[in-house]
């Protein structure tokens, strides 16, 4: 049993039980919080999401969080993991429905996947194409499947894609920048695939508190 404090972050958008089932199946206790005091405390954070870019925004504004978190994975460059729309909230901007501002801690873009002929959202499974040296999918074989629900992705400076899936055309599902990782598909919905990134995840974290190298 790990003794890591995890935090999963509730803004009132997300799966947040998935989540906290799949870390509990690994056999470590986490804790869903909005309080900035509990995030303070935690050495590990975790932002799911489903859901609009703008009311997601919105909701972390409007509870602080987005300051907080700020302060904690940036400042303090504590282990982070955003997943889904929690990847997505990490950019710079996001054109979905308007215009809006993300957390700004990668460079990069949230866009609408382009109109291919294929059914948008992109919804089910599909293969995942990642860099050997990536921390997050060590031993995990080769082609796997990973499971989506999403109708937009974030485009980034490629030297910090560590992933990538083809829906259409190839486009950015993992990011990984000094402490901060985030992926656009759903490792709590991925099955034994899924359980063993979140294992990397959080095996690279402990790691890393420890004095071990970023991404």
């Amino acid at each position: 049993m790990s003794e890591s404090s995890i935090a999963i972050i509730d803004y009132g958008m997300g799966n947040l039980k998935s989540v906290s089932n799949a870390l509990n199946h690994l056999g470590y206790s986490c804790h869903i919080t909005n309080d900035p005091a509990h995030i303070r405390d935690s050495n590990i954070i975790i932002l799911p999401g489903v859901g609009a870019f703008g009311t997601a925004m919105k909701n972390l504004r409007s509870l602080g969080l987005d300051s907080v978190l700020t302060e904690e994975v940036m400042v303090k460059k504590k282990p982070f993991l955003g997943i889904c729309l929690g990847m997505q909230l990490i950019a710079e901007t996001s054109d979905e429905k308007g215009s809006h501002s993300g957390l700004g801690w990668i460079k990069g873009k949230i866009k609408h996947l382009p109109e291919t002929g294929l059914r948008i959202p992109h919804v089910g499974w599909n293969i995942l194409n990642y860099k050997d040296e990536s921390p997050l999918y060590q031993g995990l074989g080769k082609n796997p499947s990973v499971y989506f629900v999403h109708s937009y992705y974030m485009e980034c400076n490629q030297e910090l894609a560590d992933a990538y899936s083809d829906y259409g055309l190839p486009f950015t599902v993992s990011v990984c920048q000094d402490n901060i990782h985030a992926v656009q598909y759903h490792p709590e919905k991925s099955h034994h695939t899924g359980l063993h990134i979140l294992q990397n995840f959080l095996t690279y974290a402990e790691e890393y508190q420890k004095g071990g190298s970023e991404c």
